[in-house]
């Protein structure tokens, strides 16, 4: 049976279309790519 009162307490709106460009943007994880560039720049000197 579905709890109205505990479903309604875990909701959590979503994000406007600019908070998620601004959490998307301010994200500072690294991926393969930037990885294998710092290594090229790396054995390049």
């Amino acid at each position: 049976m579905i709890r109205f009162e505990e479903e309604i307490n875990k909701f959590h709106p979503s994000l406007e279309v600019d908070e998620v460009e601004n959490a998307i943007y301010d994200n500072k994880t690294i991926d393969l790519t930037d990885i294998m560039i710092e290594l090229i720049k790396e054995e390049e000197n």
